[in-house]
């Protein structure tokens, strides 16, 4: 009984989250705002913020990091083999 309340309560729950996703994916009822201008330092339309140099250094944080973990485990099974010799 416990299994089927829990389902039913979960499926409730899942209906409930599509209906209201689906009510805030409705366009705006606002017209959109105006472009900017090419004042002020802006200099043609650009689309959103450049994340060039940030992803290329979190990969190699991301990769430096593994390969410290990876050494350090290859180092503990060593050890543990030298002990059990």
């Amino acid at each position: 009984m416990k299994n089927l309340r829990k389902f039913l309560l979960t499926l409730v729950f899942l209906i409930t989250s599509m209906c209201m996703i689906q009510v805030f994916a409705d366009s705006p009822l606002d017209a959109p705002p105006p472009p900017p201008g090419g004042g002020h330092g802006g200099g043609g339309n650009q689309t959103g913020a450049p994340i060039d140099g940030g992803t290329g250094i979190l990969m190699a944080l991301g990769a430096a990091y593994g390969t410290y973990k990876l050494l350090k485990s290859r180092k503990a099974v060593k050890e543990t083999e030298e002990v059990a010799a």
